[in-house]
């Protein structure tokens, strides 16, 4: 009598991808954060299309009036209007491309950028190496929000002025927190006996190296992006970046300072917007980090 053979269901392994989201899923301060992060960045790209009114367009029939929900309120300007009649929720959906697109735009060149060069000087040893490091402690010993003042300041007043200045002061964190990663995970015995294996120094940095620095990178780039938000916000609002009428949160709280007593919604909302969008950002970042961490275990 032949003897009866048992099929075993097949196990499937989820991807490393698959298991660093089941994990970012079941934390829930994770994903309310995504979702507030999804909603900015929505924001920035449809935010032109969505708006009613044009933000530089005056009404004089029309000034500052309270938000809908207020007694003098009207739902043809839903936030209300400013001293000038125009639209405040127009002015905050033109303003997230400004302050939160050109955060994340600084942040991701920043990254590529100082990434970049970290990775390749920690995967190198002697002079060069040393005198990276140097040099670092020295631009790091600078505020960002500092060194951003200090360039935008030469350069000149605009917008465009302060992205890149605050890419350039971003980019030394990147520089130093990849710097550090590499030259933690290259003296481990794994990447030693790998390397003693005869493996290119590129085989090494895409397999050993990179995949195990991945969580540091996820780190710094979401503080990168918080400390963009705010000194974008804080270098508008001092009057260096962005010139009024432009629609810019930081730009936007500074034009409304003196009216803070007569229409607080003016204060209020664009600085609701700025904390939001570093509280999403934080958020969605440690969520991340843990969720990385333990796909690594």
């Amino acid at each position: 009598m032949p003897s009866k053979v048992r099929i075993y269901p097949e196990i499937r392994i989820p991807s490393p991808l698959a298991q660093t989201w089941q994990t970012f899923r079941q934390n829930s301060r994770a994903m309310a954060g995504l979702w507030m992060f999804a909603f900015f960045i929505a924001m920035a790209v449809l935010g032109p299309s969505l708006s009613s009114y044009d933000p530089f367009d005056q009404n004089a029939n029309a000034l500052l009036l309270s938000p809908s929900w207020e007694k003098n309120g009207s739902l043809h300007y839903f936030l209300g209007t400013d001293d000038l009649g125009r639209d405040v929720l127009s002015r905050l959906l033109y303003g997230a491309q400004m302050t939160f697109g050109s955060a994340l735009t600084a942040c991701v060149l920043a990254m590529l950028i100082g990434s970049g060069i970290g990775v390749v000087a920690g995967m190198q040893r002697g002079l060069m190496s040393s005198i990276l490091h140097h040099m670092l402690d020295v631009l790091l010993s600078v505020p960002s929000l500092l060194l951003a003042i200090v360039l935008v300041s030469l350069m000149g007043a605009s917008l465009e002025n302060a992205l890149l200045a605050i890419t350039l002061a971003l980019i030394p964190q990147f520089i130093r927190a990849s710097f550090n990663a590499v030259r933690e995970i290259a003296g481990k015995e794994y990447i030693i006996a790998v390397r003693l294996d005869g493996s290119t120094p590129w085989r090494i940095l895409r397999l050993a190296i990179l995949p195990n620095i991945l969580d540091v990178l996820v780190t710094q780039t979401t503080r990168g992006l918080s400390a963009a938000i705010l000194d974008i916000s804080a270098v508008c609002f001092l009057g260096i970046g962005a010139q009024s009428p432009l629609p810019e949160w930081g730009t936007m709280l500074a034009d409304s300072l003196d009216l803070a007593y007569i229409s607080p919604w003016n204060v209020a909302l664009p600085g609701l917007a700025i904390m939001l969008s570093v509280v999403a950002t934080n958020l969605v970042g440690e969520g991340l980090r843990k969720a990385l961490q333990q796909g690594l275990e």
